[in-house]
């Protein structure tokens, strides 16, 4: 007994501190000696079973535990094991079980092993990485690829299909049918890719394919795994459609060769900016939701000239259910603050996909992105969590963002940061105010409030007025109205607007 005791407190102590979904289960017997059930005499660490229970599961039965599995098809597997000696797997069981405040259906991969007299179970939770993964792929618009080089076998994520526009019941596409996808002009970077990854280096490379009736700019990623004497066995890749990047590269260049021939009149070159900008960052013409949020956008380029400017915004719903607003100003006119603006509006993007999106760091990669391409800017970055009301935001450069509450109009408590691009070194403080049900939330660039002609007035106190008058009206019209009041061009500056009310 003794020596009994001391076995079972070695496995709970190992087990507590296993980052896994592990227990240890000796059956119970009746009078009769026929087990009826298990008891959990070991666990792994807090919050390691589906209500985040740990350690604290030790000495309770399974079917006071988790009452959905008895009698079930994990539950015979347990007898079965525990009867034969054998191990065993049960692959995507799919637990339901009614709890208020948690998940009541998930999916796992179960393997019971027999163990000095008992079973060691390890549970891992599929429906939740998985979720994660999709969200991953459909912001950032993207999806890994495995080949098999000794099987020939391929695996694609779901992003993969959905890039290639491919139903999931034919499999991957073979390699001969990826070769003849691929545009004529780029099939010498399949060769180009395969002598870097035979060097031992990643290959990273844009190519077109043809997707049903259009052409996709992918950029590939892509490395190979080799056994032990060398021999490739395995090509790994990530895909990313870059259509909309490089469709956008290509519009600044080419609009900037039109430009610099002047071959164009000012009201042709006038259309081309807008056309410029409209493909960088679209405008919604309406209101649109995010979570907790309603939410519109205002762009107007500077009356005066051709000046294709450097304002920028993002607001988009984060995996999580939060969202993030954005806007920035990068220094400058024409087509170089075009180009710096959708640098920074697309690495935002791009930040976010891959997970990345506490305002401070984000506003530190903007500014290293800045300080490498040169330039000077201002931003402002903020992170709405509907369950609580909080706004996290940062700024560099940037004036707050107006707040407005029952007709009264201020400007947000301003954290510290400096100019993107002034200091590499430069950090960002972060503040989180908890807003209410009916604010108007108001995030802008200086062509709204600045007006550079001698003698006319700043007109940020008219701007907070009309934003606190808009604060009082809670019809469906709101923002609409408000925007139509604020749709003043600058003479000089473009102006972009984002207005939040909070539902």
């Amino acid at each position: 007994m003794v020596a009994d005791d001391a076995v079972t407190s070695a496995i709970r102590e190992v087990l507590s501190v296993i980052p896994a979904g592990c227990s240890w289960l000796r059956p119970v017997k009746n009078p009769t000696g026929e087990v009826v059930d298990f008891e959990v005499a070991a666990a792994s660490g807090s919050g390691h079973d589906i209500y985040r229970r740990g350690t604290g599961r030790v000495h309770s039965r399974l079917s006071e535990l988790y009452p959905g599995i008895v009698d079930g098809p994990l539950w015979r597997l347990y007898f079965e094991v525990l009867s034969t000696g054998e191990p065993a797997r049960m692959d995507e069981f799919r637990y339901e079980q009614e709890q208020a405040g948690f998940t009541p259906r998930s999916v796992f991969d179960v393997s019971v092993h027999p163990v000095l007299g008992g079973l060691l179970v390890w549970w891992q939770r599929l429906d939740e990485d998985r979720r994660r993964i999709e969200r991953t792929e459909q912001l950032g618009n993207l999806g890994w690829a495995e080949y098999d080089l000794v099987t020939g076998e391929s695996q694609w994520s779901p992003g993969v299909y959905r890039i290639f526009e491919r139903d999931h019941a034919l499999g991957p596409m073979s390699r001969a049918e990826q070769a003849a996808a691929i545009q004529v002009d780029d099939r010498g970077l399949g060769e180009a890719a395969w002598q870097t990854m035979e060097v031992g280096g990643v290959s990273d490379v844009t190519v077109r394919f043809r997707v049903g009736a259009t052409v996709k700019d992918l950029r590939i990623l892509s490395d190979v795994l080799s056994d032990a004497a060398g021999t490739p066995i395995k090509i790994h890749a990530v895909v990313q459609d870059v259509t909309a990047r490089e469709q956008s590269r290509g519009a600044i260049e080419r609009l900037s060769d039109q430009l610099r021939s002047r071959e164009l009149t000012a009201l042709a070159e006038h259309r081309l900016a807008a056309r410029l900008q409209h493909m960088i960052q679209p405008v919604p013409e309406a209101p649109f939701p995010l979570p907790g949020l309603q939410v519109m956008v205002g762009y107007l380029p500077a009356e005066r000239a051709i000046r294709v400017g450097g304002d920028w915004y993002h607001a988009q719903e984060l995996g999580d259910g939060r969202a993030v607003l954005a806007v920035g100003d990068v220094a400058g006119h024409g087509l170089a603050a075009a180009n710096s603006m959708a640098h920074l509006r697309f690495a935002l993007i791009a930040w976010l996909a891959i997970g990345i999106d506490e305002p401070a760091t984000l506003m530190r990669h903007l500014n290293s992105l800045c300080t490498r391409l040169r330039v000077t800017g201002t931003a402002v970055i903020a992170v709405y969590d509907p369950a609580n009301r909080g706004l996290t935001w940062a700024r560099a450069g940037h004036a707050a963002p107006l707040l407005a509450r029952g007709g009264v109009t201020m400007p947000l408590e301003m954290p510290a940061g400096l100019l993107l691009g002034a200091d590499d070194d430069s950090t960002y403080q972060v503040l989180t105010p908890c807003l209410s049900a009916g604010d108007l939330l108001l995030l802008y660039t200086d062509g709204l409030v600045e007006r550079r002609a001698l003698g006319v007035p700043a007109l940020l106190p008219e701007v907070m007025g009309i934003l606190g008058a808009a604060s009082t009206d809670h019809g469906d019209q709101a923002l609409p109205a408000l925007a139509a009041r604020l749709n003043r061009p600058s003479p000089d500056d473009d102006t972009c607007t984002v207005a939040v009310r909070v539902l």
